[in-house]
């Protein structure tokens, strides 16, 4: 089918005020303003209501989080004191409730704009063994394209590490369920749903040895790399306490900086490791609201860019954010580096859309999402600007960022809707909200 989305009422892409042709799941003709496709088409949508953006990306997350959000237990904590509080309540996860987490966070996502979603899950408590492969079934489910992350965590307390000891594994452990989910879902083709990332935690939960075995593994299976780093102060601390070095130079060591790539949050990076990471092509996923809530700090998005490190957008966990919604992290991240920068000028409502998508699906190693180019998949995101918060409004894409725009009335992933009239077709929100809650009362 070539499908034509035609006249937007404004569309992120150079020469596109006709709209565009989606073909077998990807862009193939940008139509000008005025102007009619090339070839006929067998199926048109009137996007004259709607702004079109790509879809968004989103390149961290923990969805079992979801269970956890506004916890007694943690709501005004740093991050290693919250850790500390939910360590312990994330140690009963069971398989039906990291379903049902998986779920409301993908559909938050998909219902802000978010085609494409990156998840974290590093712990694997006894009976969760699959976790990879129930955030899989959720994803092809749903239809949302993935990067799904096989986390790890092999330094508990008992070893000096600050998580409890039910939550790790050891690293042969580790390292034959990576090489597993990697020959069963990874696809590193372009189009591809479904991506494997390896994901060591954080310097304070995983030995050195597990870094750099992940790294040679990742490497054999062309799978892209990711952890937390240079989150806290504290963070950095322990590094130079226990191993004499900043997180940065352990990462190195283990043979990380490497283009495919990618680090949350990284806000206590110096100059001087700014120009090393975008040297070796490191991107790093900026979680303005996350950052926010623990008070962890500000990530120099400014200095990264100009290194040449990608830069992307992510909501990081749901008890961290205590939210799923891509769109509104675009906002936040606005007016987070506007703070840290101290000018209206520094960043604007344009670069966080560019983070969300273009520089978010670097971060992921992708080069066939995140634009609306020909030749590119067909992965975007629809809104309107219907409502009262819109009205008065001039230039409608930075509207969405500066107005707080929060739900896509559509959204297409690989050339399928997958949101319409701000629903998702197939899925009953109102059962998931209900049983989503009753898991929840688990972990009170």
């Amino acid at each position: 089918m070539r499908i034509w989305i035609r006249n937007p009422l404004a569309i992120l892409a150079g020469n596109a005020g006709g709209g565009i042709v989606v073909e077998d799941g990807v862009i193939v003709e940008l139509v000008a303003s005025g102007a009619y496709p090339a070839l006929p088409v067998t199926e048109s949508f009137d996007a004259s209501g709607h702004v079109v953006l790509p879809g968004l990306i989103n390149t961290h997350h923990h969805f079992y989080q979801t269970l956890t959000r506004a916890h007694p237990a943690a709501i005004d904590r740093e991050l290693f004191p919250w850790l500390k509080a939910l360590y312990p309540l994330w140690a009963r996860l069971r398989p039906e409730d990291l379903r049902l987490a998986v779920r409301a966070a993908l559909a938050e996502l998909m219902l802000s704009g978010c085609t494409t979603a990156a998840d974290h899950h590093y712990l694997y408590p006894a009976g969760l063994e699959n976790a990879v492969d129930i955030a899989v079934e959720e994803a092809r489910a749903l239809g949302i394209r993935v990067t799904i992350s096989r986390g790890s965590m092999n330094l508990s307390q008992k070893d000096g590490g600050l998580p409890p000891d039910e939550v790790v594994q050891d690293e042969d452990t580790i390292l034959a369920d990576c090489e597993r989910v990697l020959g069963l879902f990874h696809d590193p083709k372009p189009g591809s749903m479904v991506q494997i990332a390896l994901a060591p935690c954080s310097p304070f939960s995983v030995t050195t040895s597990l870094m750099a075995a992940s790294a040679e593994l990742a490497t054999r299976f062309d799978a892209p790399l990711h952890t937390h780093l240079a989150e806290t102060e504290d963070e950095d601390a322990y590094c130079c306490e226990v191993y004499g070095k900043r997180p940065l130079d352990l990462l190195e060591e283990a043979g990380w900086m490497r283009p495919k790539t990618w680090l949350a949050h990284g806000i206590h990076f110096s100059c001087e490791e700014c120009e090393r990471l975008g040297k070796a092509g490191v991107g790093v996923c900026h979680c303005p609201t996350s950052n926010g809530v623990l008070a962890s700090g500000f990530c120099k998005t400014k200095e990264l860019e100009a290194a040449g490190a990608p830069v992307g957008l992510g909501v990081d966990g749901s008890a961290s954010n205590d939210g799923s919604n891509l769109m509104e992290e675009l906002r936040h991240a606005l007016l987070v580096n506007r703070l840290h920068y101290r000018s209206a000028s520094a960043v604007t409502a344009r670069d966080t859309i560019r983070w969300a998508t273009e520089g978010s699906a670097h971060c992921l190693g992708r080069s066939d999402i995140g634009r609306i180019a020909v030749g590119l998949q067909a992965d975007l995101a629809f809104y309107r600007l219907d409502e009262l918060r819109f009205s008065g409004a001039h230039d409608p894409i930075a509207a969405l960022v500066l107005c707080g725009a929060n739900r896509a009335d559509r959204v297409m992933v690989g050339g399928r809707w997958r949101v319409i009239d701000g629903a998702i077709p197939g899925l009953d929100l109102a059962s998931l909200r209900r049983a989503h809650g009753l898991a929840a009362e688990r972990y009170a």
